[in-house]
C-alpha cells in the first residue's frame, strides 16, 4: 500500500459547477399571472437577497448570511433542498412555528406558489432562497447552523451515464456535515430503489454521520406530507424509501 495525497474536495465553482452535482435540473416554464404578481409583491419579504457569482443561481464566494439576523430570533433552522412547490416545508412551517425554515429552490414558479400559501398562512418563520443548494450550505450559512437538512425526491438521473450527476454524493455528505450542528439530522427520501441504495451507501461511509434508524430503511418521516408526486410513484409500484442520518 502506497501513501497517497488525498484528492482535493470537489468545488462548486460558479464558473464550472454545472458539470458537477447540483440541486436542480434545468427545465423551461412560465409563471402564471398570479405567480408573477406574488413574486413582485412578496419576494422582498420572503426571498433572501443572496449575491450571485458567475452563474445565475450560484452563490458569490463572499456571500454569507446569519440565520438569527434573517429571522430576527434564535431558533432551530431546517433547510429543504429542492422545495418544489413547497408542500412539505409549508406544512412544517405552519405546524412548527417555533422553528425556522429555509426553502431552497431555483424554479421561480415553485417559489411563487410557496409565497402565495405562506401569505395565506401568515408565516413569519419561512424564507426562500433562489440558489443552488450545495453552494448555500457550503458558503452562505455558518458552519453548524442547521438543525435539519431535507432532501426529498431529488432528481434520480435514471440513465446509467447520468447517475454521476446525482446530488447525494460523498461531497454533498461533506457539505451537509459542515452545515449541520452536532446532533443535526439529514433526512432523505426517494422512490428510486437504486438511488436509495446509493444514498445509504454514501451516508453509511460518510465521516461524521451515524444512522438515525434501525433496520434496512428509516420509517416514513411524519413531517413529509403526502404529495401527488409521491402518490404517483407509489401507484406505479415504486417503494418510497426514507433515510435519516445524524451528525455525530
Amino acid at each position: 500500500m502506497t501513501d497517497q495525497q488525498p484528492l482535493p474536495h470537489k468545488s462548486f465553482d460558479p464558473t464550472t459547477f454545472r458539470d458537477k452535482p447540483v440541486s436542480f435540473v434545468r427545465r423551461s416554464g412560465r409563471m402564471t399571472p398570479s405567480q408573477v404578481r406574488a413574486w413582485e409583491e412578496h419576494r422582498a419579504k420572503y426571498v433572501l437577497d443572496i449575491p450571485h457569482g458567475a452563474a445565475a443561481t450560484s452563490v458569490a464566494d463572499d456571500a454569507t448570511g446569519d440565520p438569527q439576523q434573517i429571522f430576527g430570533r434564535s431558533a432551530p433552522l431546517v433547510v429543504e433542498v429542492g422545495s418544489g412547490q413547497g408542500h412539505a416545508i409549508l406544512h412544517a412551517a405552519e405546524t412548527r412555528r417555533d422553528t425556522d425554515f429555509l426553502a431552497v429552490e431555483v424554479f421561480r414558479a415553485g417559489l411563487a406558489r410557496t409565497m402565495i400559501r405562506a401569505e395565506l398562512a401568515e408565516l413569519g418563520n419561512l424564507r426562500l432562497a433562489e440558489v443552488n443548494a450545495p453552494e448555500l450550505l457550503e458558503k452562505y450559512l455558518p458552519e453548524g447552523s442547521v438543525a435539519e437538512i431535507w432532501v426529498f425526491f431529488p432528481d434520480p438521473w435514471k440513465k446509467e451515464r447520468h447517475k454521476k450527476r446525482r446530488l447525494v454524493s460523498d461531497d454533498f455528505a461533506r457539505i451537509a456535515h459542515r452545515a449541520l450542528q452536532p446532533g443535526g439530522v439529514l433526512r432523505l427520501a426517494t422512490d428510486w430503489e437504486d438511488y436509495a441504495e446509493q444514498m445509504r451507501e454514501v451516508l453509511d461511509a460518510a465521516p461524521g454521520f451515524v444512522r438515525d434508524f434501525t433496520g434496512e430503511w428509516a420509517d416514513r418521516f411524519d413531517g413529509r406530507v403526502l404529495t401527488a408526486f409521491e402518490q404517483k410513484g407509489a401507484e406505479k409500484g415504486r417503494e418510497i424509501r426514507d433515510l435519516s442520518y445524524r451528525r455525530a
